[in-house]
């Protein structure tokens, strides 16, 4: 029988995260790399007492980042586990009260895209005598809810430990969700402010190396022979690459079975770098932002193999771009519920060990010569209409005589290193994005489009700074979504970490005006203007300067106005040995990389507005392009 040491629960819960490891292939990874936190009343005492004494005994064994937002502390953490594969996290401590509600935010982001994060958020005291605590939340019609229950629904694995004998029981299922490849996410433990400071006799056993196997698993061999026998069967596969080969490891493996067997491939935003652009099987992003190459073969694909893909409306063009009236789906997903989508057969298994079951079961089938030369003149093409796209003298300047996103994205793929990253998530930046740029190396495209979460940008360039610190990692972001959460600019400087940050002012929320002007709706609401109180100066520009705001944040700050300019600030932002910012004004209403496929947002079904009369026409023929996929 093993001894006891006396530890409070926060110092129990340090010690213990500084003992899990995952490993996968023979290779071991510590599971949690550190702490964002932000301290309060709620955790100063518990969790901030322990990280201080883990810093003081154990230098370097569990470091903690001060941030300046939680949400963005959540933000960080999901691009550090999705750089990382998912094979390594961060954990989050905050106070109780609204240093807990900004995490909601953030976790569901993370379990939206299966991103293992772990959130410890402080709680209310168990004892409850001095209840209400500051920034309690009071339910006369139950006692034991707490704003944390907020967290119930986003998250993968959720936890209250009201006493301390609950903890290993919570850590140990924490473990296990993080480190489960089919249902990771926000992973949340609840901590009452009382009893994180609380001490216990624990059994020594609990702080013993842990290492958590992430494993390969293999496909059920029936289910392999039948989707192979559909495959082959096929004249026209064509597959659908999602985040789950990149969370696999899976690029080389996909490009040797592509290669094998002739099946030309798409990319969700998840998945795109799972091919690098210039593989002669790449035909780009798929669905509703796809280029013409993978949008054309996606349309005629008799069957479309999904490879660790959820399938989302922007894949699937709301279920109207997989137009043969026989299409089949077969579905490697190492999630159950995703593999059976679109009634495909489940092929249920990690994307690398799956994609070496089928590529064996088919035993050297290929496509037609005449199915890969299909391919390559789909490729051809597209690359005629993206050199149009990206051509500076095709692209107007509209009638503010700014240059366009479109242009300034295309210099960026120019410019930066093979194995840099450039970090988005929300605007018409990421459509762009998924669209024309080709990404040379697997985790150089860094795009968060599951949430899709204004604000993400700066934070999660951090995280992926922090994940591997040798690369250049260039936030590209809008103004609405750098006014939504730019606070984790100040922690990277206070950190010594460079980033590159790419700030795109257009005045407002320029994607949701294209959009709002599709439905009918005249770009109400969008633009950042004087509203009708300002009197004379209603409907004139916002005299507010965000270069002088990034500078306040601690950046340096290169100014562009034109193409050319934009591309020496751009070059001088790489080579500078800081956090450098360059800021560009570009025109919301030039030419961006057009239309993919059909997205599906409602329509006002009656209206006096005859803008919203004729959207409300186009919106019910295209919804006859749907199917049900049954």
């Amino acid at each position: 029988m093993t001894g006891t040491v006396r530890l409070t629960v926060g110092q129990a819960v340090v010690r213990f995260l500084g003992a899990q490891h995952t490993v996968r292939d023979g290779v071991e990874h510590r599971l949690i790399e550190g702490f964002f936190g932000i301290f309060g009343h709620g955790n100063v005492a518990g969790l901030g007492q322990a990280l201080l004494q883990s810093d003081i005994d154990e230098p370097g064994r569990m470091p903690y980042w001060l941030a300046r937002n939680e949400q963005g502390a959540v933000h960080a953490a999901a691009a550090f586990a999705k750089h990382r594969n998912r094979l390594s996290t961060l954990a989050v401590t905050t106070s109780i009260g609204p240093g807990a509600t900004n995490m909601v935010t953030g976790a569901a982001l993370a379990t939206v895209n299966r991103i293992p994060v772990l959130l410890l958020p402080a709680d209310v005291f168990a004892s409850r005598h001095p209840d209400p605590v500051l920034q309690q939340l009071e339910r006369q019609d139950a006692r034991d809810v707490t704003v944390n229950d907020a967290f119930r629904p986003v998250s993968a694995f959720f936890d209250r430990v009201w006493r301390p004998e609950q903890l290993p029981a919570a850590l140990l299922g924490a473990m296990e969700a993080l480190t489960d490849p089919a249902r990771t996410g926000a992973v949340t433990i609840a901590l009452p402010q009382d009893v994180q400071a609380e001490a216990h006799d624990w059994p020594e056993e609990l702080f013993g190396t842990r290492v958590w196997r992430i494993p390969r698993l293999r496909p059920d061999e029936d289910a392999v022979a039948d989707a192979a026998a559909i495959i082959a069967a096929a004249e026209r596969p064509f597959i659908v690459a999602g985040g789950g080969v990149h969370y696999s490891g899976a690029e080389e493996a996909l490009a040797s079975f592509a290669e094998r067997h002739g099946i030309p491939v798409g990319q969700t935003q998840a998945g795109k770098g799972a091919l690098p652009g210039e593989h002669p099987l790449d035909v780009g992003g798929v669905g509703a932002t796809g280029t013409t190459a993978a949008n054309t073969l996606a349309a005629a694909a008799d069957v479309v193999i999904g490879i660790g893909t959820r399938y989302s409306d922007f894949t699937t063009a709301s279920r109207s771009l997989f137009a043969d009236p026989g299409v089949r789906f077969v579905n490697l997903n190492v999630g159950s519920a995703d593999a059976v989508k679109l009634a495909g057969l489940a092929v249920t298994g990690d994307a690398r060990a799956g994609i070496a079951a089928l590529s064996d079961a088919l035993n050297g089938h290929s496509t037609a010569p005449s199915y890969r030369a299909a391919v390559a003149a789909a490729r051809a093409d597209w690359a005629v209409t993206r050199g149009r796209l990206l051509d500076l003298d095709w692209l107007h300047r509209g009638e503010t005589g700014r240059t366009s996103q479109v242009e300034l994205l295309g210099i960026l793929n120019e410019e930066i290193g093979e194995r840099d990253v450039v970090v988005n998530a929300a605007g018409s930046a990421p459509g762009d994005l998924h669209k024309l740029f080709e990404p040379r190396s697997a985790k150089q495209y860094h795009v968060e489009y599951g949430f899709s979460t204004m604000g993400y940008e700066i934070a999660g360039a951090l995280g992926v700074k922090l994940a591997e610190p040798g690369i250049q990692v260039v936030a590209v972001v809008g103004d609405g979504s750098y006014l939504m959460l730019a606070q984790e600019l100040v922690t990277a400087v206070a950190e010594g970490l460079k980033l590159v940050v790419v700030l795109i002012d257009n005045d407002g929320f320029a994607s949701i005006g294209n959009l709002s002007e599709s439905v009918g709706s005249q770009r109400f609401g969008t633009r950042y203007r004087f509203g009708a109180a300002a009197g004379p100066a209603a409907g004139g520009a916002l005299p507010v300067d965000l270069a002088l705001n990034l500078e306040s944040l601690g950046a340096d700050v290169l100014r562009a106005s034109t193409p050319t300019e934009f591309r020496d600030a751009l070059r001088r932002a790489l080579d500078a040995e800081t956090t450098t910012a360059v800021y560009i004004q570009t025109d919301p209403l030039a030419p961006g990389s057009g239309d993919g496929a059909w997205w599906e947002v409602p329509v006002a079904e009656v209206s006096t507005l005859d803008s919203t009369q004729r959207a409300r026409t186009a919106y019910e023929a295209d919804r006859r392009a749907q199917r049900p996929y049954l």
